[in-house]
């Protein structure tokens, strides 16, 4: 486990970090063979880090019948471990969940396994006022340092203050913010808040917003014109569990054009296109019903899954939503990555 601040210094780098999904049988059944195929494939597409026990891994993998938590954390880590033996540099979050007491066990898992940070979620915290959910946060970032997640409504989340935002993070051992509430004044209320505070240079700001996700990474923002250039340094996206490698490339064009101080037009264009695979990946025509079944999709369709169930088997793609895909793998195939699968994919089955 490294120390904040080595987790903050490889934040501000600039990451791709994938939101690791769940890999499990025809039959339901935990399929560790093809979940480790999956952590392999993400680090030799050039992620930089790994979300796992997130929204996209389901976060029903806590509940009872299926009690997968500690199964999928380990798993990981140890693939992840032996993927860069010695290697530092991968920086592995573990998502958060639940009231204080559960969320305070599953930040010491995280921790006893080797996690760098946490990911953590307010979900089951939908009537808390600002003082509960700081108390809430502190707490947690006591035993691990923690990323903030501005979740989306659609999914689960629920909508947070500006001075909730100021508030979290002056916690001192906060290293960064996902911010995903699908919502451009959502978006801003966090940038604006960390400009406030002040702490621009402890607290990486990571979109979630897989609707924006070019236009968030070649975005700065200032408020004062004596004020800090605040940015998004990277990208923690369910979007990104598929067609990794297409992504690691996007976010090399999107860092090259902001460091050139210019935007092409051609990297505007390419920012509509990956909304429109978003729009087919996620379901959002159908308010996001389909947004893991979406993923999963992908990845059995290039062979990295053996099935592509979910842990709700009534949880599907929607009507429509496979020719939404095809289209999009059709129209962009720049943004997708079948051919290095295909070329790589035995040796991560191994």
């Amino acid at each position: 486990m490294k120390t904040p601040d080595l987790v903050r210094k490889q934040l501000f780098a600039g990451l791709v970090i994938p939101a690791h999904p769940l890999a499990l049988t025809a039959a339901g059944k935990f399929d560790e063979r093809h979940q480790r195929a999956l952590t392999r494939y993400y680090c030799a597409a050039g992620a930089g880090g790994l979300a796992v026990a997130v929204h996209t891994t389901q976060f029903q993998i806590r509940d009872p019948p299926f009690d997968l938590l500690r199964p999928v954390l380990e798993l990981t880590m140890e693939t992840a471990r032996d993927c860069r033996p010695g290697d530092q540099s991968t920086i592995m979050i573990a998502g958060i969940c639940g009231l204080t007491q559960q969320a305070l066990s599953e930040a010491r898992l995280a921790r006893e396994l080797g996690y760098d940070a946490g990911l953590l979620s307010l979900a089951a915290l939908p009537g808390g006022d600002d003082d509960e959910l700081i108390e809430h946060c502190s707490t947690i970032a006591a035993e691990i340092p923690i990323l903030g997640f501005y979740l989306q409504p659609a999914v689960g989340g629920r909508l947070l203050s500006v001075e909730f935002w100021r508030r979290f993070i002056e916690i001192e051992n906060v290293v960064g913010i996902k911010v995903s509430p699908f919502d451009r004044y959502k978006t801003l209320d966090v940038v604006r808040a960390l400009a406030d505070v002040g702490r621009t240079d402890q607290v990486a700001l990571y979109t979630g917003n897989d609707d924006a996700i070019v236009s968030d990474l070649v975005s700065e923002y200032r408020f004062d014109a004596q004020g800090p250039t605040i940015e998004f340094c990277g990208g923690l996206l369910g979007h990104w569990a598929c067609w990794t490698r297409a992504a690691v490339d996007v976010h090399r064009q999107c860092q090259a054009a902001k460091q050139s101080g210019s935007v092409p037009s051609s990297l505007m264009r390419l920012a509509a296109q990956v909304t429109d695979c978003n729009a087919a990946l996620f379901d959002a025509r159908n308010h996001f019903a389909g947004c893991i079944a979406g993923i999963q999709t992908v990845l059995f369709d290039q062979g990295l899954l053996s099935s592509d169930r979910l842990l709700d088997p009534q949880e599907r793609l929607s009507s429509g939503q496979r020719e939404a895909i095809e289209r999009v793998r059709s129209l962009y195939p720049y943004l997708t990555d079948d051919a290095f699968v295909q070329e790589h994919r035995d040796e991560w089955l191994r």
